[in-house]
């Protein structure tokens, strides 16, 4: 379905004057700020372990072919590295990807205004900041995932008015 929405092009990949035609991937749509920042139309929800854009599409829009309105509602094109991993996708990645998972990533401090408190980063070395806290590589990455799992999802009331404006604008594609 979201690629079915893409303007074709005429391409010639190996520069033999040998056209085929082909799907437009460069095509790209962006969602108006106007419509991102209303918040009327989305609400907030938290992707459950094992859960796929497919899984929630189906789940709240009755068909798995909407994940792609999951996706861009998140500004997510990448879904290995922008999609929250499973458990032991987390565990095998930080495995990989530290040789000391529990060491020091970098040091943060608290600073509160009012009623709220935001946590600073302040370098991998605590010397011009000796209280300040060190977060392992784990948490690092653990908190990264747990940003992700926050997303917004498009009301079930909108999505059919949306996908057809999507594929409106991509018929309007001049490239």
């Amino acid at each position: 379905m979201f690629f079915a929405a893409f303007p074709t092009i005429y391409y010639d990949s190996k520069g033999n004057k040998d056209f085929k035609v082909v799907t437009n991937l460069l095509r790209r749509v962006a969602i108006r700020t106007k419509v991102k920042t209303n918040i009327a139309l989305f609400d907030t929800y938290e992707v459950k372990e094992g859960e796929t854009p497919e899984s929630i599409a189906y789940k709240l829009y009755g068909d798995t072919e909407y994940h792609w309105i999951v996706m861009l509602m998140n500004d997510i094109t990448d879904r290995f590295h922008g999609w929250p991993m499973s458990t032991p996708q987390f565990l095998s990645f930080v495995n990989e990807k530290y040789s000391d998972p529990n060491g020091t990533h970098h040091y943060e401090i608290s600073q509160t205004s009012g009623d709220s408190t935001t946590k600073i980063e302040v370098g991998t070395v605590n010397t011009d900041y000796p209280t300040a806290t060190a977060v392992t590589n784990y948490e690092y990455e653990e908190a990264d995932q747990d940003k992700k799992r926050q997303i917004r999802l498009l009301d079930p009331q909108y999505v059919t008015t949306f996908a057809e404006e999507f594929r409106l604008i991509m018929a309007e594609s001049s490239i």
